[in-house]
């Protein structure tokens, strides 16, 4: 709306994230604004970055621009105090693969394009020194604390510590972005096939955006571990993972296996698209859903570039996705 209220002639693609909008830069100086997160989860107040239902494709996109980050941020956990757990959970789940995602992105020296002029580059850049102290911090802090925040209302440490850890994962991937499970969560959301989530008191069929991003997350850091599996092993240490033995090539398995032991842990989550009314059947759309998110797809390791054979890889990690 701030957007909006600035640029008041602009049509609303104009600013959306391309292929489905225009992507124009945002040049004018927006209202000052002030943002007071309800829940602990989308770092919001940390970025320049406003995520909607596009509701035309059945999919989820976004406006991101440096210009759209919020003037002040007022991060007081007892405004989270309310939530029920489920909403805990979830939140929370987008903590996890924020800070996962920013941790494994692909270097910011590989990031294309890189114009000279840091004004002109994209507002993801990829994963960077600066990003790293604050994805690597929100991590452990989600691994540790979520569990408690979800299975003890009045453990008012957990809750705290998890708001800090939202706010940290923003800034993490504000800077660096995020890939496959977000890029691949905006279909899955968007074309709901009748899931309704449990601990959710609403009048139609939803799947949080938290439980869209991490149920792919299993088998998509088994397959991005290959670009960097370093980064992916000190991941999964992040988890409780002893990887004094573990083989580099193994980095993706053992991640992939630390991720969905947390989230069965958790309690009340699908194991799967599966779970969420998914099929076989489904595949086609959500391929041709998540294909557009270039926004995200361009900071995945190890994702192909040739169109065909990156249709093939999404196939492959939407059918991993089915259950774990």
């Amino acid at each position: 709306m701030n957007l909006y209220c600035v640029y008041p002639e602009a049509d609303f693609l104009d600013f959306v994230n391309v292929p489905l909008g225009k992507g124009l830069p945002i040049t004018r100086t927006l209202k000052p604004l002030i943002a007071v997160p309800t829940t602990a989860g989308t770092g919001a107040e940390t970025t320049g970055t406003a995520i909607f239902d596009l509701v035309s494709k059945k999919a989820k996109t976004g406006v991101a621009h440096r210009n759209m980050k919020p003037t002040l941020g007022i991060c007081d956990p007892l405004n989270t105090r309310t939530m029920p757990s489920q909403v805990r959970a979830s939140t929370g789940l987008d903590v996890l693969c924020h800070s996962l995602e920013s941790w494994t992105a692909i270097p910011y020296s590989e990031r294309t394009p890189r114009p000279t002029n840091p004004i002109h580059r994209p507002a993801y850049q990829g994963a960077n020194p600066i990003s790293d102290i604050f994805s690597l911090q929100a991590l452990r802090s989600t691994v540790k604390y979520l569990p408690r925040a979800v299975k003890d209302p009045d453990d008012t440490e957990a809750q705290s510590q998890m708001l800090l850890a939202a706010t940290l994962a923003g800034v993490g991937f504000g800077n660096a972005g995020v890939h496959l499970c977000h890029g691949m969560s905006y279909p899955i959301s968007g074309q709901n096939p009748g899931y309704k989530h449990p601990g959710y008191v609403v009048d139609h069929d939803i799947i949080p955006h938290g439980v869209s991003v991490a149920v792919t997350a299993p088998a998509v850091f088994k397959f991005t571990a290959a670009s960097n599996p370093d980064r992916h092993l000190a991941a999964a240490e992040a988890f409780g993972v002893d990887i004094s033995n573990v083989k580099r090539e193994s980095a993706g398995e053992v991640l992939g296996e630390a991720v969905a032991e947390f989230l069965i842990g958790l309690g009340d989550q699908p194991r799967g698209l599966k779970q969420l009314g998914f099929s076989s059947s489904s595949m086609d759309g959500l391929i041709e859903g998540t294909i557009p998110q270039q926004r995200v797809l361009n900071l995945a390791p190890n994702l192909s570039k040739e169109l065909e054979t990156e249709k093939e890889e999404l196939r492959k990690l939407f059918e991993e996705s089915m259950e774990f």
